[in-house]
């Protein structure tokens, strides 16, 4: 990973610098940037996401006034 440090004082540049480099990852790549932020997050709040166990349930609800096509 290229850790190269910049000084920028504008900050219209900085944002197209950063747009510029998130689109030259991956879906794959930028998808795991969400996921290491989102746990990082939990964890400064004392979550540790990766010991819970999975606590949603998945419920049908019967519509019977719908149908499928």
């Amino acid at each position: 990973m290229d850790k190269t440090i910049r000084r920028i004082t504008d900050l219209k540049e900085q944002r197209v610098e950063t747009y510029r480099y998130w689109r030259s990852r991956s879906v794959a790549e930028r998808m795991g940037a969400v996921a290491e932020i989102v746990r990082d997050g939990y964890l400064t709040k004392g979550i540790d996401l990766d010991s819970r166990p999975v606590d949603k349930k998945l419920v049908r609800v019967e519509r019977p006034f719908w149908k499928a096509n």
